[in-house]
């Protein structure tokens, strides 16, 4: 609460544009501190996901099953973990799940693994657009962009077929060290 802060803690202006360098050296400060806390969020909001759906598993089961089957295919860390979070917008903005997912990684994935975990919603699309009389070629306006085929892949092995509660899933636990690694990293700028 406002009440609570310590008012010398506060910055100095009222309008961005008359702040000082110590203004912003306290800003630059409280983002970090809130940065260092980004990693247990994600892992909250994961769990939140632990909850019911429609499909025969939990959308975190799906997330986690999602994972499994990329490590499980000797995929690269990063891309482990970019398949346990690719739904994690879900949480946020359920409207558009991949474009949150993707702002959340994109400081700290590759262009290849943010471009696959942003349009992987429409990559889906192709498995059950049709029953709504929509195009399930949608995903074919990205047909000529490098990461296409990566997208297919992504969605074909590991996405669309993660759903399945007999498949032997790895757990929460197993992943967060990987959850953890990913958000150490030093963030690419993104201004």
């Amino acid at each position: 609460m406002v009440s609570e802060i310590n008012r010398s803690r506060v910055v100095s202006f009222t309008a961005m544009d008359r702040g000082a360098r110590e203004d912003y050296d306290l800003v630059a400060a409280h983002d970090a501190m809130n940065a260092a806390r980004l990693t247990d969020r994600v892992l909250t909001w994961l769990r939140s996901m632990d909850d019911d759906s429609p499909y025969p598993i939990s959308r975190l089961e799906h997330a986690l099953q999602t994972a499994t089957r990329a490590e499980r295919d000797g995929a690269d860390d990063e891309t482990i973990a970019c398949a346990l979070l690719h739904d994690i917008g879900d949480v946020v903005s359920p409207r558009n799940h991949s474009e949150a997912a993707a702002a959340l990684l994109a400081p700290y994935v590759s262009e290849k693994n943010h471009w696959i975990v942003k349009h992987h919603g429409v990559f889906q699309g192709y498995y059950w657009l049709h029953h709504y009389g929509e195009d399930r070629n949608a995903r074919d306006r990205y047909r000529d962009h490098e990461h296409y085929e990566a997208c297919v892949e992504f969605c074909a092995r590991w996405d669309q077929v993660s759903f399945d509660p007999a498949y032997k899933t790895h757990s929460l636990q197993h992943y967060e060290p990987l959850v953890r690694d990913l958000f150490a990293r030093p963030p690419r700028r993104m201004l």
